[in-house]
């Protein structure tokens, strides 16, 4: 019998990306309890293996072997699979990754980002409004508030990027960046898109969806165990794919490349940086920026783009 590599490699390339993932999950999680234990001037996770270097996967066995609690008044059926949908939306979105290897051709892979992108609101829409409980209810009312101000902004800052790419293929990026990185070009676009990855992925200051101080963990709160490391998986997998993404987008460096993967670290090290330093923002302060702030302008940027491409074109 012979093996059709036309459908294998794909396949085995893809999960082997996937576990990939899901082990830098690990190791991010671990990353930032150790930042921020030095930035609190404390000691991070320093017990379990080296320098607490098997924490993650001690934390991991905790959580998955844990009872399940399904609360009485729930809609047992979407509570139970929102995590497992929103983790498997996490995942998918890495491959619109633009490998030169023979993986998955994506022309359209921008298009795919936005899809995946905007089934993520349904997600926590879904996860809070089945608990049944008004804590989880508010909190995924405010997520979906936050998340679909943001998205509206992110989708104009790309599609000013793309009018000069003139392709919604990611690997252009690359070859577009060789001699000069997007951030000079498209600088104020570039820090208004890192600012707004921060709200798009729920991480401080903008983690409204998880305010413990006023909504209870908000609408995660009826889930424990299984349920919640799924969510809290997903949460960390989208903060390493925008973070791939910016790198990407406006660091133009080579995919398989080591310096690529560096900037990336750094990036995610910014998430983390973020969260130690600075304290929750408000929520009416963070609509009155994602529309009046932030849609302005890059609307603004986005029609001086499109009549740069048509006196380029």
């Amino acid at each position: 019998m012979i093996l059709n590599l036309d459908f294998y490699f794909p396949l085995l390339s893809s999960l082997m990306l996937l576990i990939f993932v899901m082990v830098s999950v690990a190791f991010l999680t671990l990353l930032e309890r150790k930042v921020l234990g030095l930035i609190q001037i404390r000691k991070g996770p320093n017990k379990i293996g080296m320098f607490g270097i098997l924490q993650p996967f001690c934390d991991a066995i905790k959580l998955f072997t844990k009872e399940q609690i399904l609360p009485f008044f729930s809609n047992s059926l979407v509570y139970y699979f929102s995590p497992i949908f929103s983790l498997f939306l996490s995942l998918v979105i890495w491959l619109c990754m633009p490998f030169l290897i023979k993986l998955y051709s994506f022309s359209l892979g921008v298009l795919f980002f936005f899809c995946c992108m905007s089934f993520g609101v349904y997600t926590v829409m879904l996860a809070g409004w089945s608990s049944n409980s008004l804590y989880a209810l508010l909190g995924s009312l405010r997520s979906i508030a936050q998340t679909i101000s943001y998205e509206v902004a992110l989708v104009i800052m790309l599609m000013s990027v793309l009018f000069l790419i003139n392709s919604f293929n990611l690997f252009y990026f690359e070859l577009y960046q060789k001699n000069l990185w997007f951030i000079v070009l498209f600088f104020p676009i570039g820090i208004m898109w890192l600012i707004s990855s921060l709200a798009e992925t729920n991480r401080t200051p903008f983690d409204f969806a998880e305010g413990e101080s006023e909504l209870v963990s908000g609408f995660n709160v009826e889930y424990g165990a299984g349920g919640f490391a799924l969510i809290f998986l997903a949460e960390y997998a989208s903060i390493l794919f925008m973070s791939m993404l910016f790198s990407l987008l406006f660091l133009g460096s080579y995919v398989i490349s080591f310096i690529f993967f560096l900037k990336l670290t750094f990036i995610s090290f910014f998430f983390i940086w973020v969260r130690g330093a600075y304290p929750r923002y408000r929520y009416d302060k963070l609509m009155n920026m994602a529309w009046k702030s932030y849609l302005p302008v890059v609307l603004h940027f986005l029609f001086f783009f499109i009549g740069l491409f048509i006196i380029m074109f």
